[in-house]
């Protein structure tokens, strides 16, 4: 007997998802005479299970995905990516930028100091698009949510957006268009010194700590929209305007993200409450990388490194990726999930 799925699902649902927690925060709640089947009882649950699901599993892949970054510090990922030329250089980039930090604001100052540095902007674009897109926290927390088919398969397609978007910007020759205080900034080459295993486990301790606090507004507020919209919202109205009935839900989800600022992890719990209610799958996850990719902040921020040309095309190119692949998802929903 094979045994490896079983186990798998035991990781999938009791270790990621940690359906232990859930059945026990019931029981608790149930304790103290609250009745769960409830709509407050149910939003209840759903608020304090996921804020402590979502801490816990933010905390450890802060810490392991801080000390895999620890090895790679800007002057590195530089003389990494001038090693590859072509599309590879776009794929080495992507990959980068899945070990970076969880947020596109964060990303900018990266991508500034890459194309001042002189890497290819196509190149450095494709690190901008997948830093916030499919890091590896996105991977790790989707799997707990929506199962391992999906998260791999949202992850590869975030990538094959990114490799496409920074060749495309590469191909037309925009180097024109990013303003001339990076172009003509110099580049300083300077050893980052070799850390030891104690100051890895340091930065990553403090990374957690500092990243914590940044994101724990916007996790209590995504997972507050997350239990109303669980347990409050009717699933007619939401099928109505993100099901299947709705050919433009796709279109709609992915304009609504854009506004929004938040990272992976406030966004999740809207995408898996939308989901329970019988929004699309790729409808959701369209609204994810929406959120995720092309927040208003985040945009602001990049104005001030490229002209609005290279700026429209860059939103461009992440607003119709992520249209196409929200409606692979829809298509393909029922043999994924």
């Amino acid at each position: 007997m094979n045994l490896l799925p079983t186990i798998w699902l035991f990781i999938q649902d009791q270790v990621l998802g940690m359906k232990w927690l859930n059945a026990l925060i019931g029981r608790l709640l149930f304790s103290l005479g609250i009745d769960i089947s409830s709509q407050l009882g149910g939003s209840i649950r759903f608020f304090i299970y996921d804020v402590l699901k979502i801490t816990v599993l933010l905390c450890v892949l802060i810490f392991m995905i801080s000390y895999i970054q620890s090895y790679f510090p800007p002057e590195r990922s530089k003389k990494i990516m001038a090693r590859f030329h072509g599309v590879w250089a776009n794929l080495m980039a992507a990959l980068l930028g899945t070990v970076t930090p969880f947020c596109s604001c964060s990303s900018i100052p990266l991508f500034i100091g890459f194309t001042s540095a002189g890497l290819p902007l196509g190149v450095t674009f494709s690190f901008l698009i997948s830093s916030p897109m499919v890091d590896l926290g996105s991977l790790v927390l989707l799997m707990s949510i929506f199962g391992t088919k999906v998260a791999f398969t949202y992850v590869i397609l975030g990538l094959i957006i990114s490799v496409l978007g920074g060749t495309l910007i590469e191909k037309l020759h925009m180097e024109n268009h990013v303003e001339d205080f990076i172009r003509s900034a110099n580049s300083v080459d300077i050893d980052s010194p070799d850390l030891t295993r104690k100051d890895r486990v340091i930065y990553a301790r403090d990374q957690v700590e500092s990243t914590f606090k940044k994101v724990l507004p916007y996790l209590l507020i995504g997972v507050g929209i997350g239990a109303v919209i669980h347990n409050w919202i009717p699933e007619s109205w939401i099928e109505a305007i993100l099901g299947s009935h709705n050919p433009f839900g796709v279109i709609l989800a992915a304009l609504l993200g854009v506004p929004m600022y938040a990272d992976i992890f406030g966004t999740i719990p809207v995408a898996e409450a939308l989901l329970y209610k019988g929004a699309q799958l790729g409808t959701v996850l369209s609204f994810m990388m929406a959120v995720t990719t092309l927040s208003l902040p985040s945009i602001i921020m990049l104005r001030k490194a490229v002209k609005p040309k290279l700026l429209s095309l860059f939103v461009a190119i992440c607003t119709i990726g992520i249209i196409i692949v929200g409606y692979l998802f829809n298509i393909f929903q029922n043999y994924i999930i």
